[in-house]
């Protein structure tokens, strides 16, 4: 492999991952009833949790032995919550530890790259989902060895919605001899509610195989399925252990707040019940913009009638819209009276999308509002302002530009109530609306594209709908401590908790006092806690239950978490100071954190390997990436031409019928540099006279003129140049190559994915067919998955379509197939006859694909596509 491939290759070696502490290797033939897979036997997995006030400490341990008589790799999988700090990873062999170690980014990066360039490394992938991201290690066990696995990751678990919550992913993919999660929880206010629930395993399955008891300061999950209980059926060998298995607690609550102090260190707990809550007025952005169409405004729509509902009567509220222009409900905020109730119901069911995405005005017209209100005096003086926004996009039309709405923004609010920002989908600026959300005091959340994100919508409002307590500060005896995290709020809510940690200047002192002051609905309150030390003492004796310096751990890991935050809107010295201060912690406290990675070396094949660990950013995508599943130009098959139309939840196709070894201009963008060529094969001793022939793309040429790259790509192999380096691979590997503005990821006998820094990703997919078939031979398809960094001048077969356009459909009568119906379309100023048919679409699933339903353009897209179709004809493939 050519030098120039080598600054950032990350080997995935095996394929298909699978999860949560389990080992992957291939599947076992069916049949077989023993727990092992192609000779390597997982003969123990356990899952050990340890919570002592709120601070959860996991251990994944799984053990396996290679029974075959050769060396055989093994893939080690946890997904882990994303809240969550890997503090530790070693892997045993035969006795023998190899343990990680956390180190600065770029020391790592340093002692990786070093280990890359001699040609020995296989990395740890890390990927992000919703809840969830991804360890993954690979290592080769000799015949007869024995290899464990062990990784530790600590969180503090939240308090959302009265109760804490700990999310343990499990699937083994195949059945485990001694398999067991085993959670102990020591809190010292007192265990209230626990439970614990799998949602792979019926509840009398689950009854058999699960134990949970409290008592007092003590709660004790144990799940211990048998090798019976985790088969999907009496005699299957695969396992059914598949999906999330949930623990919720929440302690007693005598007091509203509850002071812990171990070793010097401190942490304060607070969440008052039983108080009424503070009056809302609160106003809700809503984008409307084009790509909001069709499920995702009816799932907004569904969520904003169910939250309308819930509105209490001395509420005030009001709906601002935006797309190109901005659109309000009522000039005013409006009491949440049954009346208004009704009146805004029908005002959200009528709303549909159109246009473009006015973030900027939107925003500042429902800021306006809230101001008005509170200087007019038409809301209760003591009440309290939230302001909403929900968009799934860019701002792309007013004033565009992430850094001037942000300080509009912060300008226009000064600090007075909270801005929260709901981020649908991944086709938005999420590192944008997360940084204006936190600079005003709120969040930012983003809400996934699937069948309940109604109920996302819904759950987060939920959280902040019963605010008790506005202004919140929390006060320590002046000179008494140090290094405090956080200690002002504007808004206490209802079923959340407030946790503030830090360090005693006296470890000696033998009372400690905390005040807790905030406005409430009718008045003002100071909640006081004082300790005794001694008292204190005796009682924290438990060591059985409380790992050592817990205490001290939590305040690292909570005043990490913080500066991390403010370093997202901090510039020059200020973000200088708040990442080294990020970044001391993380190393001494051995947490991999965004400014760490965690390097572990390991044997192979008798020589030392170093592989990385590092944590991913939200979602896994970059700021301003798009989905890898958005509306996007493809072409697949017999060379079908897709065109998804967004704006019109709709599609249009068309072929080309060229002789085999045509040449095709697909796309070419004179300012990226970027060109997309295909060439077409057709099939084995086809008759190129023939009228049913069919022909495919056998070949794709993706060139970047800017970074002297060029990729060829057929069925066989991808051939990579940059400059005159070359580099082969075959579709036989599952391979990450990165480079300066580049990646490019094959998913072995799947499909490959290529992207041009953020904005630019193209996916190929391969479609195998039977090696002896008389007729068919192996083609490709070729998907673009997110153009929107390719420039205005990009044209080509399927570049042309990266720009919006309009086409209308009327007249739509039986066609000669009575099938499939004829219509008109009206479209580039060209009247033409289409036919309703319909594609398939293979991103998801290169086998069976998707069904996209399409008008068919015939004549080879006459009249949609710029020009002819020869046009689009080249010499060679670069």
């Amino acid at each position: 492999m050519a030098s120039a491939w080598w600054p950032c290759l990350i080997l995935a070696l095996l394929s298909g991952l699978a999860a949560s502490g389990f080992l992957r290797s291939p599947s076992r033939p069916l049949g077989v009833s023993s727990p092992v897979s192609n000779g390597i036997e997982v003969y123990s997995t356990k899952i050990s949790c340890k919570v002592t006030s709120r601070f959860a400490h996991n251990v994944v341990t799984t053990r396996a032995v290679n029974r075959a008589d050769t060396a055989k790799e093994v893939s080690f999988d946890v997904e882990l919550p994303k809240t969550a700090f890997i503090t530790n990873f070693t892997l045993t062999i035969d006795g023998v530890t190899y343990p990680g170690n956390v180190k600065e980014k770029e020391v790592a990066k340093k002692q990786y790259e070093k280990a890359v360039s001699q040609g020995k490394t296989a990395g740890l992938v890390k990927a992000s989902g919703r809840k969830l991201e991804k360890f993954t290690v690979s290592v080769n066990v000799a015949a007869g060895s024995k290899v464990t696995f062990e990784l530790t990751y600590e969180e503090l678990l939240k308090r959302r919605k009265g109760k804490y919550e700990m999310y343990l992913k499990v699937q083994p993919k195949q059945l485990v001899k001694h398999f067991e999660i085993e959670a102990d929880i020591y809190e010292p206010q007192g265990i209230s509610t626990l439970d614990a629930e799998a949602s792979f395993i019926t509840n009398d399955l689950l009854g058999s195989a699960l134990t949970k008891s409290f008592s007092g300061k003590k709660g004790r999950v144990s799940f211990k399925p048998s090798l019976d209980q985790q088969r999907s059926c009496p005699t299957c060998t695969d396992s059914l252990l598949n999906g999330d298995f949930i623990i919720t607690y929440d302690v007693n609550r005598e007091s509203p707040a509850n002071v812990q102090i171990v070793n010097g260190y401190f942490v304060h707990f607070f969440a008052p019940q039983g108080l009424p809550v503070v009056p809302k007025n609160v106003v809700f952005v809503i984008d409307v913009s084009g790509s909001m169409h069709g499920r995702k405004m009816e799932q907004t729509k569904d969520a904003l009638l169910k939250i309308l509902g819930d509105m209490k009567g001395e509420d005030y509220l009001n709906f601002i819209l935006f797309s190109g222009d901005v659109i309000t409900w009522k000039d005013d905020l409006v009491q949440a009276t049954p009346e208004n109730i009704e009146e805004a119901r029908i005002f959200v069911k009528n709303i549909h999308d159109r246009g473009l995405t006015n973030i900027n005005d939107g925003l500042l017209r429902g800021i306006s509002m809230l101001n008005r209100a509170r200087e007019e005096h038409r809301v209760p003086e003591r009440s309290t302002s939230i302001i909403i926004m929900l968009t799934d996009g860019d701002a792309n039309v007013g004033e565009s530009r992430p850094e001037k709405i942000q300080e509009n923004v912060r300008n226009a609010i000064g600090g007075k109530f909270p801005l929260y920002n709901l981020g649908f989908g991944n086709n938005l600026n999420y590192n944008f609306l997360e940084s204006m959300a936190l600079e005003n005091h709120g969040l930012a959340r983003r809400i996934y594209e699937d069948s309940d994100a109604n109920l996302q919508l819904q759950g987060f409002y939920e959280e902040v709908a019963n605010p008790l307590l506005t202004g919140v500060e929390v006060e320590y005896p002046e000179n008494a401590i140090q290094d405090l995290t956080q200690n002002a709020y504007q808004h206490f809510y209802d079923g959340s908790e407030i946790v503030v940690a830090g360090r005693l200047l006296d470890e000696d002192m033998n009372n400690f006092k905390a005040d807790v002051k905030g406005h409430g609905a009718t008045n003002d309150l100071t909640f006081t806690e004082e300790v005794d030390m001694k008292e204190m003492e005796k009682a924290l004796k438990e060591q059985d239950y409380i790992f050592g310096n817990y205490i001290e751990r939590l305040w690292a890991y909570l005043t990490i978490e913080q500066l991390l935050e403010k370093r997202k809107n901090a510039h020059g010295e200020e973000k200088e100071k708040l990442t080294a201060q990020a970044l001391d912690l993380s190393l001494k406290y051995h947490f991999v954190t965004p400014l760490t990675s965690m390097v572990v070396t390991k044997p192979e094949d008798n020589e030392d390997q170093t592989a990385i660990a590092d944590k991913p950013g939200e979602g896994g995508l970059p700021a301003g990436a798009k989905s890898p599943f958005c509306d996007v130009p493809s072409v697949d098959g017999d060379p079908h031409f897709i065109i998804q139309v967004p704006q019109k939840d709709d599609a249009i196709c068309f072929n080309i019928d060229e002789d085999p070894g045509t040449v095709l201009r697909l796309i070419q963008d004179p300012i990226t540099g970027l060109t997309v060529n295909g060439q077409i094969i057709g099939e084995k001793g086809g008759d190129s006279n023939s009228k049913t022939r069919k022909t495919y793309f056998g070949k794709l040429g993706i060139a970047n003129a800017h970074m002297d790259f060029r990729m060829e790509v057929t069925p066989e192999k991808i051939a990579l140049w940059n400059g005159a380096a070359q580099s082969t691979f075959t579709w036989l590997d599952t391979v990450t190559i990165t480079q300066d503005g580049l990646s490019v990821t094959i998913n072995r006998k799947k499909n490959m994915v290529i992207s041009f820094g953020d904005g630019v990703t193209f996916m190929v997919v391969l479609h195998q067919v039977w090696k002896k078939h008389p007729v068919h031979q192996d083609f490709l398809g070729f998907y673009v998955v997110d153009s929107h960094r390719m420039s205005a001048q990009t044209h080509g077969l399927l570049g042309q379509f990266f720009q919006p356009f309009d086409f209308k459909v009327s007249d739509i009568h039986p066609g000669s197939d009575p099938t499939k119906p004829d219509a008109t379309m009206v479209v580039k100023n060209h009247r033409l006859t289409v036919t309703r048919g319909s594609q398939k679409d293979y991103r998801k699933d290169v086998n069976i694909g998707t069904k996209v339903a399409c008008w068919f353009v015939h004549n080879n897209g006459q009249g949609l596509i710029d020009g002819v179709h020869r046009d689009y004809i080249i010499p060679d493939l670069f």
